[in-house]
């Protein structure tokens, strides 16, 4: 963390430039996936009773493309889909590598302690958590953060298996079959859904933590001395 002294105030550096870009390509990488994906699953619901709105999903308008294409936006949904996939993995797979080079990984999201993940998840649950030291994750945190890159790592597996279920026949096989690896496919998508819901809610209660992933940095007063363990960053 670097600050830099501005009278009565300093201007803490937050996420450095690197960190800010592969922020907002997966933001933006994950929401065309779960767009087009929502589309594809439409096409054939795991689910008879869930279908999701048609405004919601992408692959296009649905006469212009049947008129087009003879379907109702499945293969315009399958290209935005994997367009979206590899960038995601590629530029996920360099933020994961940067991350844990440069000792950001270890230094903000590990060690994970039960016991501070169960006293952080009681204060924030009586919204009393801390949002004074930005730079700094809570247990809380640094546990959903974790759960959302293994979600994702599952999600790219199940999906190989969606998408190549032949060539890869035993990677299907341990999900179970098709429909098994569909079903993982679909639970891993509900848990990154989750995660952004709570993500963009707590970004908007403590709009700094928005403003540190926009510019890099935030002004705190000079005076401030704010705890070193709990943090408030979404």
């Amino acid at each position: 963390m670097a600050t830099v002294q501005q009278s009565n105030e300093r201007v803490v550096v937050v996420h450095p430039l690197f960190v800010r870009i592969s922020h907002w390509i997966n933001a933006f990488a994950i929401i065309v996936m779960i767009g087009s994906g929502w589309r594809i699953y439409n096409n054939v619901p795991i689910f008879s009773w869930l279908v999701f709105p048609e405004w919601a999903t992408l692959g296009g308008d649905p006469e212009i493309t049947y008129k087009l294409n003879k379907d109702v936006g499945f293969s315009n949904a399958l290209l935005w889909h994997f367009a979206a996939m590899w960038l995601f993995f590629i530029n996920g797979l360099i933020a994961l590598i940067y991350l844990y080079a440069s000792g950001r990984l270890q230094r903000k999201w590990l060690p994970i302690r039960l016991t501070d993940f169960f006293h952080d998840f009681r204060e924030a649950a009586q919204l009393r958590l801390p949002h004074n030291d930005i730079t700094v994750y809570n247990a809380v945190q640094k546990i959903s953060y974790v759960g959302v890159i293994l979600a994702a790592i599952l999600m790219v597996l199940s999906g190989l298996a969606i998408w190549k279920p032949v060539q890869f026949h035993t990677l299907t096989w341990l999900f179970f079959g098709f429909q098994g690896a569909r079903l993982v496919h679909f639970l891993g998508m509900s848990a990154i859904v989750l995660f952004l819901a709570v993500h963009i809610t707590l970004s908007l209660l403590v709009p700094k933590t928005l403003v540190a992933m926009t510019k890099g940095t935030v002004r705190v007063r000079s005076r401030e001395t704010p705890p070193m363990r709990t943090g408030g960053q979404s």
